[in-house]
């Protein structure tokens, strides 16, 4: 098989999409002449970025390896309207046109299919992500429901697994950090014939760092191999398997994040999860206009925890003799799912149809376990003993769904996309456990069904600028845990949104400059909130009505080979509309808490030399509420990061420090008062300290084609 051939079927599945739009759809829009940038996210199919009418920011395999990002909040941060939150040792949550959250808002995808199932949504998913084997990131923003499905309502977050090289490669890195981190990264890969296979590995360690109680193990691989049936059916096969052992040291009070932010209270609590899953993915050329594509996958994962945010005192009593409990809980569940979905393109106003459809099993099995905690003269929980089991339940998670998008172009410089995807999602509950007050609800099946349309547009005002507009709706169903992990099942209604959009794309200098913008207001009816009654106490609820409302701007601008800067800035506002927790007590009108108005990235980079880079990088998070009462208040930092590489032959080296100025801050912040009674900081309010002052130093060592 000749290399044209074989170049062809080792790209992305996709790739006779891109040939195809490329030449049938661009010149139908002027402005990809210099705004030619292709993602997959918006369409599940490639399409110009110019000819699609929703925010994506993208991460290429250059903007990564120039951020030497070591977590994955350190590259997506880079994009406007983003802010990972680093809750330490690869825990996260996330913020996009959300507050800070761990909410069920967001849908993760490994090249394009989603990392957990409906219903058993992880604010830490994003450690069962292998960076090392990741090509390119794609961020939609915005509702993403009609094309992903549930949970896809503040965004989602793709990410596209490198493919196999066609000649022989690999690459080995060490790095190290002042704070106790080691990590290696492996990878390898090569093409035979018609056969490509690729390797992606890493493998960190923590240990005495500057936090008490905070040893980390984490390893990842993945595995891509990419084949073909013949030269119009490409095969792809993905492993990706993750195992992640982690210390968890918890958050503090006022008075300790503030004099001694190093401290635990703990010395037991956890956080292990290992993840594999693995994929087969089918495309058939059928004609120079159609392609159908097929996806089997399935998933096992094993979560295990003894959460030290579960940690809370009681009344001492013969069911809580020590008058401190917390508990250790057990979630699992395996996967089996199907997509299908076939593209068609018309000659007429080029025209192109996507269908598709969906089907995923997921059964669920949760266990939890009370324990009695024991706490020392200091104030630190020292052990603990085991109590009863409290939880012990399954859930047959089932999710079917039907989905299309209609896309055209009335005028040479105008792309019109409609779509919409049906959903029905049904929970099959069992509680092992004879249902009562301390051990759960009775046996039960409910289900969730949706319709989730969109509607956008694209113009081309020139060859350099292009406006787009668009409505899209997303929904989230209540979450299993939501549902049945507490003493009684609480009622709790499906969340919809509904988001108008309106955004500019444009270039200037040659294109040496670009700049993105978006205006957005996304509604929110029956939005879950969690509400917090006391520090290791909270509910989920729903709030009646929510308004999320911003901006968001990129700019990056390179005069010279030797200056490159970037800017990514967000102002947002989060508030209630109709929001009652009691009778009495009524947050209408008050802005949400978590949830801070600007958030901004910067970088301005120095290139010196071939293969030098120095890069100086500010990011800023604005202040905001710690509680839906809008009395206690975290005011904000800002935080500075100096990246330092140079590449030479077959060596890359890189020098990072992280936190600059060694500024305190905290990477969340909230606060259990409700603005009722007596406010205490020291036992309503709850800091997750940030890292101080960090070196870090790199060396990799490349071979074959990826020599610089």
């Amino acid at each position: 098989m000749n290399a044209t051939i074989a170049a062809r079927l080792l790209s992305l599945a996709v790739s006779t999409a891109i040939a195809a739009y490329a030449e049938e759809k661009a010149p139908a829009s002027p402005e990809t002449k210099t705004l030619e940038e292709v993602v997959v996210t918006g369409s599940r199919e490639a399409t110009p970025l110019s000819a699609t009418p929703a925010a994506i920011g993208k991460m290429d395999t250059k903007a990564l390896e120039d951020t030497k990002a070591t977590n994955i909040n350190q590259a997506v941060n880079q994009i406007p309207g983003v802010h990972m939150v680093d809750l330490g040792n690869e825990q996260h949550s996330m913020s996009i046109r959300q507050p800070i959250t761990t909410n069920p808002v967001y849908q993760y995808l490994e090249d394009g299919v989603p990392i957990r199932p409906i219903g058993v949504f992880n604010h830490n998913a994003l450690n069962e992500v292998n960076l090392t084997g990741t090509s390119d990131i794609e961020v939609l923003k915005g509702p993403g429901s009609s094309l992903y499905g549930s949970n896809a309502v503040g965004g989602a977050v793709n990410f596209l697994t490198r493919a196999p090289s066609l000649t022989p490669e690999g690459k080995v890195s060490l790095q190290s950090s002042s704070e106790g981190y080691k990590r290696v990264d492996t990878g390898a890969s090569d093409t035979w014939e018609d056969f490509g296979l690729r390797f992606s590995h890493y493998s960190a360690r923590l240990r005495d760092s500057w936090r008490m109680y905070n040893e980390m193990d984490k390893d990842s691989v993945t595995l891509r191999a990419d084949g073909a049936a013949d030269d119009r059916t490409p095969l792809r096969a993905l492993f990706t398997y993750t195992n992640l052992d982690t210390q968890t040291p918890g958050s503090l009070n006022e008075s300790d994040y503030q004099n001694r932010p190093a401290v635990s209270y703990q010395t037991f609590t956890y956080r292990r999860d290992e993840t594999k899953r693995l994929s087969f993915t089918l495309d058939h050329e059928s004609s120079a206009q159609g392609l159908s594509t097929v996806i089997l996958y399935g998933r096992q994962n094993d979560h295990g925890q003894n959460p030290a945010y579960s940690i809370r005192n009681c009344t001492v009593s013969a069911t809580c003799p020590t008058g401190y409990v917390g508990n250790i809980n057990v979630n699992s569940y395996s996967s089996l799912g199907l997509d299908a979905r076939h593209r068609q393109d018309f000659g007429w106003l080029n025209a192109r149809l996507i269908v598709g459809l969906t089907y995923d099993r997921s059964p669920n099995t949760y266990t939890e376990d009370k324990i009695d905690i024991t706490r020392d003269a200091s104030s630190v929980y020292t052990g603990y003993t085991l109590g009863t089991r409290s939880r012990d339940y399954k859930v047959g998670l089932g999710n079917t769904s039907a989905y299309a998008q209609y896309e055209l172009s009335p005028a040479a410089s105008t792309r019109v996309v409609v779509g919409g995807r049906y959903d029905t999602i049904g929970y099959d509950f069992t509680n092992n456990l004879t249902p009562s007050n301390s051990t759960g609800a009775p046996n039960e099946t409910r289900s969730f069904s949706h319709f989730s349309p969109k509607i956008g547009a694209t113009h081309a005002v020139s060859p350099d600028t292009s406006l787009y507009a668009s409505y899209s709706q997303g929904f989230t169903p209540p979450e299993v845990t939501s549902l049945y992990a507490r003493l009684t099942v609480p009622d709790l209604r499906p969340s919809t949104f509904d988001n108008y959009e309106i955004g500019v794309r444009t270039a200037f200098d040659g294109g040496k400059g670009k700049v993105n913008a978006a205006l957005y207001r996304l509604d929110g009816k029956d939005e879950q909130v969690s509400f917090q009654i006391a520090v290791g106490n909270s509910e989920p609820r729903n709030a009646g009505k929510t308004r999320h409302t911003g901006i968001e701007l990129g700019v990056s601008y390179a005069p010279d080979p030797q200056w490159e800067g970037r800017l990514a800035t967000t102002y947002a506002e989060h508030e209630y509309l109709d929001y009652d927790t009691s009778a009495t007590l009524s947050y209408d009108g008050k802005l949400i808490k978590g949830a801070p108005k600007n958030i901004t990235n910067a970088e301005l980079a120095w290139k010196p030399a071939k293969g030098a880079r120095l890069g100086l990088e500010a990011q800023y998070l604005g202040n905001y509420w710690m509680n839906d009462a809008n009395t206690a208040e975290y005011p904000g930092h800002t935080l500075l990061n100096l990246r330092a590489a140079y590449a030479v032959t077959a060596w890359d080296v890189w020098f990072k420090v992280m936190n600059v100025a060694d500024k305190k801050f905290s990477h969340s912040a909230s606060s259990s008062y409700s603005g009722v009674g007596t406010y205490n900081p020291d036992t309503q309010n709850s800091y997750t300290p940030g890292d101080p002052r960090t070196y870090w130093l790199g060396v990799a060592y490349r071979f074959g084609a990826e020599n610089p």
